[in-house]
């Protein structure tokens, strides 16, 4: 893996930069190449390899906590690398951490490419990792002396995301009622979003 990158600027442009190692030519996409410095400085990225099937992509920060940050947002179900990289585009590193801890819809939408759904899902997935609301999931939690199931929890979080009754019903349905709540709610997002594609390809 390619975590780390110092050389100098071969070329820059929007969203790219050619950093010149040792002869070696590396096309990095950027959040901004305002960062960057002029051609034939040098510059020093931190990188993440993002391999798939048939490519192979390097992303490079700055510093660290906006690389962190981009890995971060990855763990998210529907979130990919340009999304994430669009992200540090338009926010700092801790205005997006704060945004997801503190459940700041608004800021996260303001990233070309995530809608409010995507946004409370971040949100939801993502803001025990950031240190965000003592892990709890979205209001309407246990209440004085309630007893909350974790299938329970799962349900109320899908219905904050703006998913039916029917969907929901459907999605819990095929998850084990002992489970953590983390990772059921994950498996039900998973399942929903496998079955809107399924749809949207009838």
């Amino acid at each position: 893996m390619i975590a780390h990158l110092r050389g100098r600027v071969a070329a820059r442009s929007t969203g790219t930069v050619v950093v010149d190692v040792g002869g070696v030519g590396y096309l990095v996409h950027v959040p901004s190449a305002d960062r960057i410095p002029p051609r034939g400085e040098p510059v020093e990225l931190h990188t993440s390899l993002q391999v798939r099937e048939d490519s192979m992509t390097l992303f490079g920060f700055p510093d660290r906590a906006a690389l962190e940050t981009f890995d971060l947002l990855l763990t998210s179900s529907g979130v990919g690398p340009k999304l994430a990289l669009a992200a540090l585009a338009t926010h700092r590193p801790d205005v997006l951490r704060a945004a997801i801890a503190t459940e700041d819809v608004p800021t996260l939408t303001a990233v070309p490419g995530i809608g409010r759904k995507v946004a409370q899902r971040i949100v939801l997935e993502l803001r025990d990792k950031v240190g965000g609301i003592d892990g709890d999931l979205p209001s309407g939690g246990a209440g004085a002396g309630g007893a909350h199931t974790p299938l329970a929890e799962v349900r109320e979080a899908l219905v904050s995301l703006g998913y039916g009754a029917g969907e929901i019903q459907t999605a819990l349905g095929e998850l084990d009622p002992d489970g953590e709540v983390p990772e059921l709610l994950r498996r039900a997002l998973r399942s929903l979003g496998a079955a809107a594609t399924a749809g949207s390809r009838r």
